[in-house]
């Protein structure tokens, strides 16, 4: 199936029916008055979330929608008949725009939500509610008033809490099929990953879903590799785990990556740089314990200060001591500091700088 996560719609609300102009007519009664009806509502148009949908794609051929209007009220009191309703199915997490002013309008994230997007028009008055003690024998009535119409843009944005960024081919989806039931498509090549992935990992209390996205390259804020459109799915995380690859193709160094990637996050515009952050350096399985020891080494002596450097507005938000840096290992805490963590670094299959002001030690994966 193809994922389509954005997508312009014309809808129209249906129109209200005109009211009646009609008068009794019966035998023996040769001045029954006005008796015209009046005419019935347009249908509406609603948004409804449907958890089994999970792309736009419904909407790549059929762009224009209208609700049904409502008919013309009749003799002897009769109300014209209300138009059906229209009632769109939408994935859950899909935020409606007006696509003339670019305001939101809704955000679908309740699962079970059900939105107006358009009121129909409400219907004509019938001659029967114009009489009076001075006109007893109105002949006006009122057309139906016309249903809203609107354009508008969807755009779909995964529901995760946890998002997963790095570049092309850094081990972002083998993390999320370790971790979760999720299958993304995994290769030795760069870009295979071409659409968002969630995986849910569930605990005894509790559980989180996890969003992957194709891999990030330098100037994709320009439009390079895949772009910055994905990262839509990642704005509503709550934690972003960036991945830095130690084994990297590109001769691109774990900071120098980190650099890169903050970057190209701080072009997107959801403040995604503003989120707490972990860096999770990944491959070192696949590094020589000669270069693995000089990697440590660097990445103790060299990242604490860039990583600080790139991070010091976060930290100091957070109340830390940038002037004191230290590496937490296995529990440790920064030498002379009250602190619990700047930053953990993981020696199994991969490393962990937390950006938090908890300490989570030392946790390897199988």
């Amino acid at each position: 199936m193809n994922f389509i996560d954005e997508a312009y719609l014309e809808i129209k609300a249906g129109d209200g029916g005109s009211g009646a102009s009609s008068f009794r007519r019966e035998k023996y009664i040769p001045f029954g008055g006005p008796d015209g009806g009046d005419g019935g509502k347009g249908g509406d148009i609603y948004f409804k979330v449907n958890i089994n949908l999970n792309t736009l794609i419904d909407f790549q051929n059929k762009k224009i929608f209208n609700a049904k209007n409502g008919q013309r009220g009749a003799g002897k009191n009769k109300y014209g008949p209300a138009g059906e309703d229209l009632i769109i199915d939408v994935p859950l997490g899909t935020v409606i725009y007006d696509h003339n002013t670019d305001e939101e309008l809704i955000d679908c994230t309740d699962k079970s939500g059900i939105y107006i997007i358009a009121k129909g028009g409400d219907g004509g008055l019938g001659n029967a509610k114009f009489k009076s003690s001075t006109n007893q024998a109105p002949r006006k009535c009122t057309p139906g008033f016309k249903g809203e119409t609107r354009s508008i843009r969807l755009e779909l944005k995964s529901l995760a809490d946890v998002g997963l960024v790095g570049f092309p081919n850094a081990g972002k989806s083998t993390f999320l099929n370790k971790v979760s039931s999720a299958k993304p498509k995994i290769g030795d090549y760069p870009f295979t990953t071409l659409r968002p992935h969630l995986g849910t990992i569930k605990g005894n209390d509790s559980s989180f879903v996890i969003a992957d996205i194709p891999g990030l390259i330098e100037g994709a804020s320009d439009g390079a590799g895949l772009g910055i459109k994905f990262l839509k799915h990642i704005s509503r995380t709550g934690l972003l785990l960036i991945f830095a690859d130690l084994f990297s193709t590109v001769n691109i160094n774990p900071v120098k990556q980190i650099q890169l990637l903050r970057n190209e996050l701080d072009s997107f515009k959801d403040n995604l740089t503003q989120k707490v952050s972990w860096i999770i350096c990944n491959k070192i399985d696949l590094i020589n314990e000669e270069d693995l020891f000089k990697i440590r080494t660097d990445l103790e002596k060299e990242t604490v200060e860039e990583v600080l450097e790139i991070f010091k507005s976060e930290f100091e938000d957070m109340g830390l001591n940038t002037e004191h840096p230290g590496i937490t290992r296995e529990g440790e805490y920064p030498e002379g500091s009250d602190e619990r963590r700047q930053i953990a670094f993981m020696d199994s299959n991969a490393a962990f700088f937390v950006l938090d002001n908890n300490c989570i030690g030392n946790q390897y994966l199988d």
